[in-house]
This record gives C-alpha cells, sequence and structure tokens, in this order.
C-alpha cells in the first residue's frame, strides 16, 4: 500500500523538456527514518529525480506519494511544507549573510522560537558555531555544505533530498560531511542521498538504487549493492580480475 512508505516513486517519466524523458519510467521508495543512497552515472537521471521529487520539475506521467499523499503539481514551497527539504549541489547558501542568518532564513515559513533550533544546529556542527557571525560566501566548501544542510534541518524535515554534497570537496571533508549525514540521519531524518562517491554513500546507506539510462536498474541492501560484482564493476571500479 502506497501510504506504507513515507515517500513513493511509481513508473515516472519527466525531463526539461517535452517528449525528452531523462527519467523513463523509475520506481523509487524511502521508508520513515532510511537513509537511501542514489547512485549510477553522470546523465542516468539522478539530479533529475530528485528535482522531480522536490516539484522542480513536473513528471509527464507516474506518480509521487509523500505521507500518503500525491504531491505531484505541488510547488517546492509546498512541499516543504509538508515535511521534506532539498540542499542542491551549488547555490546552496545565501553568500552574503551570515552563518546565523542563513539559518533563519532556513527556518522562515516557521512560526516558532528559532534559539533553539540554532543551538542544536551549532551543537551538531561546532565549525559552523565558531564561526556564526562570518559571513557564508567566505566558507570553505566543505563549511558551505554543512551550513546548507543545517539551513534545511532548521525545517525538521521527515525527509532530506542531498544532491550531491561531497562534490569538489577534499578527501578529510568528505569524510566529515559524511559523519555529518549519518548523525543526522541517526537523529531519525530520512535521507535520500545523490552521490557520485558510489563506494562511501552505499557503505552507509540502508538502501542504495542503482540509475542507468533514466532506470532504477538495480537496487538492494547498501552493503549488497557494495559487493555486487556487476555494481563493483561498472560504478565503482572493481575489476573481476580475469
Amino acid at each position: 500500500m502506497t501510504d506504507d512508505h513515507l515517500l513513493e516513486v511509481k513508473n515516472v517519466h519527466a525531463g526539461y523538456i517535452k517528449d525528452v524523458d531523462i527519467l523513463q519510467g523509475v520506481n523509487f521508495w524511502v521508508d520513515q527514518g532510511e537513509l537511501v543512497t542514489v547512485i549510477g552515472p553522470n546523465g542516468a537521471g539522478k539530479s533529475t529525480l530528485v528535482k522531480t521529487i522536490f516539484g522542480l520539475l513536473t513528471p509527464h506521467t507516474g506518480s509521487i506519494t509523500f505521507k500518503g499523499e500525491n504531491i505531484v503539481g505541488l510547488k517546492s514551497n509546498q512541499i516543504v511544507q509538508k515535511g521534506m527539504c532539498y540542499t542542491p549541489q551549488i547555490s546552496n547558501v545565501f553568500p552574503s549573510l551570515s552563518i546565523e542568518e542563513n539559518l533563519e532564513m532556513g527556518a522562515f515559513v516557521r512560526n516558532i522560537a528559532l534559539k533553539p533550533l540554532k543551538d542544536k544546529i551549532f551543537t551538531m556542527f561546532p565549525r559552523l558555531a565558531d564561526r556564526r557571525h562570518q559571513r557564508a560566501g567566505t566558507l570553505s566548501g566543505g563549511e558551505r555544505q554543512m551550513l546548507a544542510m543545517g539551513k534545511a534541518l532548521m525545517l525538521e524535515p521527515d525527509l532530506l533530498l542531498l544532491d550531491e554534497p561531497s562534490a569538489a570537496l577534499s578527501p578529510i571533508l568528505v569524510t566529515q560531511v559524511f559523519e555529518q549525514i549519518k548523525q543526522i540521519n541517526q537523529e531519525g531524518t530520512a535521507i535520500v542521498l545523490v552521490e557520485q562517491n558510489a563506494r562511501k554513500a552505499l557503505e552507509m546507506a540502508h538502501r542504495g538504487y542503482v540509475l542507468e539510462s533514466g532506470r532504477d536498474a538495480i537496487s538492494g541492501p547498501g552493503l549488497e549493492l557494495l559487493n555486487d560484482p556487476k555494481v563493483g564493476e561498472l560504478y565503482l571500479g572493481v575489476s573481476r580480475g580475469h
């Protein structure tokens, strides 16, 4: 039944131009509190999938339900109010505002006291707490990613969509950002993680999906996909050693 899942995507076709579908019948679901990773080659439709879920693209066919309710046709701000947030890969903070102001902007739709929420985010991301009055535009790539996630968490979403959070980060920062993602998930937020860093993402995922040419080609528990020879050869750079 549809409302068993927090999010369910059924047979979705979507793209940026009429009659040209990047997603070609994707089926995908996320349960409450799950961390689900989406991997696949460039152009497979990973970012298109999260943009479609978040209402930035409208599917040509298919259904998307969130908490048992059809959200196709809703605008992103309406989807946010239902408890879903999206952190894009780029342009995900306000560079001219301070870290603290960015967090406050993240909660603009909420009519509640923000200090307890900000304190919670600063506890989770100590690097941001130390620089709370610094302009976001002066932050490193890793700090900016942490701020983008913190900004989304100000809404206390049930589901957080993360698009390539480790892109262009140094290995040490990748590790830190992934640790934060794991912590966010352990505190109860379900996460859809779109990642090029397939190995690291699958290691910590409850389940994973491999997208190929706009379809969900392979899916299963994260560690199972990590050890699948086909996935290894195609996406993890593992040779079968002929």
